[in-house]
């Protein structure tokens, strides 16, 4: 159950369907973080840490967020994914200003920590939410909700790309993205009307960790890959270029431009694609690209094949999150937020590791290394896409 009633009636300014609500909040949510990681080569300088260290201050956001997995289903059931959106939005962008004003490695690593919890629950209640939608209008939306969100993410990386050339310090530029967001949020998610749950056969995990049961181990294991390039892209693209080619520090910065446009790309046209030949075609020869644009990443001889290699991952891994989200929210057996919570849950928990291992394999044997060690979990993906054929339907 929610405690927010569905048919609820709020004064609204920016007149909106249910669709493009949850599609204007993706774009709102990945706004809120501000650009973050196209400053994170800043924040390294600044705080004069080496990979290693940095990967250790970065090692926060996965424990945060998997603090966060632990009870979200349940705070979710309770209270809804509007009140959850409402709150965590507009603190998720007051984070990323304290990321940028962390003085030293510990405050950083514990206000990345604050970040993950934010995201993490904010993250769960909008997919949940588009989930929701999409099951009452019968249509698709789940991709082009990711594909949007890619959008506000490439919109704020490219501001990051301008205050960086401006020279302003990711703590004002932070800053000033904070009004902006608290606007975004009173225009887009107070006047929302939250969507009926989908139907679902068993209870919901009141006041319990929502397990995970066999089918979302398998769909863990099909979304490690997407995550864990997604992951080493946001964080060391910017860091691979500067290390391994001679350029200006904005042209370093077009690492995430390249991949966020390709992703968006991809997204956009991937709900039209897969009712059309289905997830599990859509989403091998996605992985296919994905893999061939890594090689080109590892062996890049300069920095326009590199480019060109993150454009590839881009496009390849576009629809690996969304699809295994709504893969899960659609099993049935349980309510959706439980099986999207675990399924994040177990994908953090299996990766949370990650950036301090990046973070030492570049340092001890090389930036090209970190991305080299990826492919191994393209093949995987590649293998247990199979899994992402849709269940039979349950009666409302």
């Amino acid at each position: 159950m929610t405690a927010q009633p569905q048919s609820a009636s709020r004064p609204a300014l920016l007149a909106l369907s249910p669709r493009a609500r949850i599609i204007a909040t993706f774009a709102l949510h990945a706004l809120s973080q501000g650009g973050l990681f196209s400053r994170i080569p800043d924040i390294q300088q600044n705080l004069g840490l080496n990979e290693a260290a940095l990967g250790l201050a970065l090692l926060g956001q996965p424990v945060g967020a998997i603090a966060t997995f632990l009870f979200a289903s349940a705070v979710l059931e309770k209270i809804g994914t509007r009140r959850i959106l409402m709150l965590a939005i507009p603190l998720l962008s007051a984070t990323v200003m304290l990321i940028g004003l962390a003085p030293n490695a510990l405050v950083l690593g514990l206000a990345f920590a604050c970040y993950g919890v934010l995201f993490g629950l904010s993250n769960i209640a909008m997919n949940v939410e588009a989930d929701r939608v999409e099951a009452q209008s019968g249509n698709r939306v789940m991709n082009t909700c990711h594909g949007v969100w890619s959008l506000g993410l490439l919109t704020a990386t490219l501001i990051g790309t301008l205050a960086r050339g401006a020279a302003i310090s990711p703590a004002l530029h932070f800053a000033l993205m904070v009004p902006l967001i608290l606007a975004g949020t009173a225009l887009v998610v107070w006047p929302m009307s939250p969507a009926p749950p989908r139907a679902h056969t068993g209870t919901a995990a009141r006041g319990r960790i929502a397990l995970p049961t066999l089918m979302t181990l398998i769909l863990v294991g099909f979304a490690i890959a997407g995550a864990l390039l997604e992951g080493a892209l946001r964080n060391w693209s910017v860091i691979f270029m500067r290390d391994s080619f001679s350029a200006p520090a904005w042209v370093d910065t077009l690492t995430l431009p390249s991949f966020l446009i390709a992703q968006t790309a991809g997204r956009l046209q991937a709900d039209r694609l897969i009712t059309r030949f289905g997830p599990v075609a859509v989403a091998r020869t996605l992985l296919a690209v994905a893999l061939i644009g890594l090689g080109l990443v590892v062996f890049s001889p300069n920095l326009i094949v590199a480019l060109i290699g993150f454009a590839m991952v881009g496009v390849g891994i576009c629809v690996s999150f969304p699809l295994t989200t709504s893969a899960a929210a659609r099993l049935g057996d349980r309510p959706a937020s439980e099986n999207v919570a675990a399924l994040t849950l177990v994908t953090q928990i299996t990766i949370l590791g990650a950036p301090a291992l990046l973070g030492y394999v570049a340092t001890t044997y090389g930036i090209r290394l970190t991305f080299a060690i990826l492919l191994p979990f393209v093949l995987i993906a590649l293998y247990l896409a199979r899994y992402l054929a849709p269940k039979p339907a349950i009666p409302g």
